[in-house]
């Protein structure tokens, strides 16, 4: 199917479903309104685990609803959940995506995050470059051998730009030796969003 060549998250999820098969675990750092989730549910099917952090209710009710219309098997966690049981079906938490580390046991096949703020919610409750960075490392260390990551930048929002830079500065600095990191850019559009695809060699 043809995509718009601009449609930055679109191409976030193609790149992770050439890795991201039936029945494995998967991670949305940042539910939102469940779009990522969603496509994710659909890689790894009912057969496989999703995990979806979001620290705001609304962001996980909508991820749910969203979720729950798929026919998927949704579990709405709350803190505290050290580790998560792994089985199939959508576990949902309310917890920070720097706690990564904290709750998963199993190493993740695919890991997706937008950053910014909750469309429809609150522009001032935006992702931090402090907690991503720490979620980020994490998710490294996390992730399966052959596995990736998706992170979609947007500069656009005030903060934005400082997270970006942030994010790229860690993806720069990371061993090359272990990861493969592509940048993809609308070059005539300075505030359009952008995406990091990390994929782990070892």
């Amino acid at each position: 199917m043809k995509r718009a060549l601009v449609r930055i998250v679109d191409w976030g999820h193609e790149l992770l479903s050439e890795v991201v098969h039936m029945g494995e675990l998967v991670v949305d750092l940042t539910a939102g309104t469940g779009q990522d989730t969603l496509a994710l549910y659909k890689m790894v099917g009912a057969t496989g685990q999703v995990v979806a952090f979001d620290i705001q209710s609304q962001a996980l009710s909508a991820t749910a609803n969203r979720l729950l219309v798929a026919g998927a098997q949704v579990r709405l966690q709350q803190r505290d959940i050290y580790p998560l049981q792994s089985q199939p079906g959508v576990d949902l938490l309310k917890m920070s995506h720097a706690d990564i580390s904290t709750v998963l046991t199993a190493a993740p096949k695919g890991i997706i995050a937008n950053l910014g703020y909750l469309p429809g919610g609150e522009k001032e409750l935006i992702t931090r470059p402090e907690s991503t960075v720490l979620a980020l490392r994490q998710s490294c260390s996390l992730l399966a051998p052959g596995g990736r990551l998706a992170l979609t930048v947007y500069p656009g929002h005030p903060g934005g730009a400082e997270e970006g830079a942030a994010v790229n500065k860690f993806f720069a600095e990371l061993d090359d030796s272990r990861f493969h990191v592509l940048q993809m850019k609308v070059c005539n559009r300075l505030q359009a969003p952008y995406l990091f695809i990390l994929e782990k060699r070892i």
